[in-house]
């Protein structure tokens, strides 16, 4: 899937990205498989979004797929996070605000293009003068509105489902990997149907003085960073059932042919993400988190969530395991919003496009004591437990995921290529995903109403080895923010 006119990545430039740790990836499988898709012509970007994830005006159609609209965005994203080796001076951030213009002048601002955005974890921030807790940071950080004594920006935390110290009571299956708080400088988010832009973009940053096919001097990045990994997601419908099948994973015709996602239900509803505004820290009309106000330096930023989730297929798609029991783990039994069909595991067993439905924040503890479902079964279903938190007063959600499947050996013990989740999600406040993440987790209802592990959503299924929070800054920022002002 090479944009029109682009020469294939030389030797150099895939020998440079094997160094970054791409190569254990299926990429060219992945190139092979994948299909361009057809979208709306739209007209070239001008003046770029304020918000640098604001992409949805560029990402167009929403599809009505089985009665319910879905967004589907870039085919391919890929995750770079970085840590400094030295602070940065006035001139690295000329020279990385450069970089980036370079990328969106060689490439256009749409999904043939590549859309990119970069944010900053504490880290980079305790690099300024006085750290967290130092003036050029404590004015101009928002601070929550619940506690002012807060920042936005708060580090990640394990869950109440990870495998931690923290919770000795937790094991799974398969993937018993500790999580690992990470602690990287910065994340570059790069987005595009066509793969082989987001390696160029990479390769010429790193050093390959090639970008777009044409020589091109690379920004001198390489004694100020170091890439601590490399995650690459793909999302297309019936992606992840055409790399089963090419690489003999034994689930393969268990997965739905036409999902986007490993677990056979696809969950990029239109009506599940809110508008970029509501996930900033400036807010909207329908939910404000944080003291930011219009004119403030972070007012059009937000918190980026970015983890790595192992997904044990195996057991996801067992003997035991049914179409009618997969629904209900992932979305909720009151009531169960599909019975699937007579042969409830071939092809998925049945529909995998299906609304997400907001039925109130009480829905998952109704569950949970058993109120509504068949024979009275306490149960809980991820996205019930999830929309506890999710949504603002008036219903609307206030996150933005750009989560999809993965299939590479992070973390993962016999340095197999696995099933992964590369799952990133932009929130108001750093507060706003821990809450989302402890409420989507069940345990409190599990524990309360005696819901048992066997119907507790997704957590047996799912193992998150690392996780971190970042700030992304608004465009006009976005290059090592605050240091012009230390």
């Amino acid at each position: 899937m090479q944009r029109p006119g682009q020469p294939a990545l030389s030797r150099r430039q895939l020998l440079r990205l094997g160094a970054l740790g791409l190569a254990a990836s299926p990429f060219g499988l992945l190139d092979a498989l994948a299909v361009r898709p057809r979208r709306v012509a739209l007209a070239a970007a001008r003046d770029l979004p304020a918000i640098q994830f604001d992409i949805a005006d560029y990402t167009a159609p929403v599809e009505e797929l089985d009665g319910t609209l879905f967004r589907l965005g870039p085919v391919f994203t890929l995750f770079v996070t970085g840590r400094l080796k030295r602070q940065p001076l006035l001139a690295d951030q000329q020279v990385l605000e450069g970089a980036l213009t370079a990328i969106e002048a060689a490439y256009p601002f749409s999904p043939d293009g590549v859309f990119s955005s970069i944010a900053y974890g504490i880290p980079y921030f305790n690099r300024l003068p006085g750290g967290m807790a130092g003036e050029v940071v404590a004015s101009h950080l928002p601070r929550l509105l619940l506690d002012r004594r807060r920042y936005a920006l708060e580090e990640a935390v394990p869950s109440p489902t990870d495998i931690s110290p923290l919770n000795p009571e937790v094991s799974k299956l398969s993937f018993n990997a500790p999580v690992l708080i990470e602690t990287n400088d910065l994340l570059l988010t790069l987005r595009s149907d066509v793969q082989a832009n987001l390696t160029d973009v990479l390769a010429w940053l790193t050093g390959s003085n090639l970008l777009a096919g044409a020589a091109a001097r690379s920004p001198t990045l390489a004694d100020l960073l170091d890439v601590t990994s490399t995650r690459l997601i793909f999302l297309q419908r019936g992606l992840p059932r055409r790399l089963a099948e090419a690489e003999g994973l034994p689930f393969a015709g268990r997965i739905h042919p036409d999902s986007p996602m490993w677990m056979g239900f696809a969950s990029q509803q239109a009506d599940s993400n809110g508008t970029a505004a509501v996930a900033t820290f400036r807010g909207n009309a329908s939910a404000k988190f944080t003291s930011a106000t219009a004119d403030d330096y972070f007012a059009e930023g937000t918190i980026q969530h970015l983890s790595h989730v192992s997904l044990d297929l195996e057991q996801w798609y067992a003997n035991d395991e049914p179409y009618l029991e997969r629904v209900q783990n992932m979305f909720r039994s009151n009531p169960v919003p599909a019975q699937g069909n007579p042969d409830q595991f071939t092809d998925g067993g049945g529909p995998a496009f299906l609304p997400n439905a907001f039925r109130g924040r009480d829905d998952a503890r109704q569950s949970s004591v058993g109120f509504g479902t068949e024979d009275g079964q306490r149960r809980l279903g991820h996205t019930s437990s999830l929309q506890r938190a999710s949504r603002a007063g008036d219903g609307t959600p206030i996150s933005v995921r750009i989560d999809g499947p993965g299939f590479d050996a992070l973390d993962v013990a016999d340095g197999s290529n696995q099933p992964k989740l590369h799952f990133s999600m932009f929130v108001p406040t750093a507060e706003v995903f821990e809450r989302m993440r402890r409420y989507q987790s069940g345990s409190d209802l599990a524990k309360a109403g005696g819901v048992p592990a066997r119907f507790t959503g997704l957590e047996r299924f799912t193992s998150a080895t690392r996780r971190q929070n970042f700030l992304v800054p608004s465009r006009r920022h976005r290059a090592f923010p605050l240091l012009e002002l230390a």
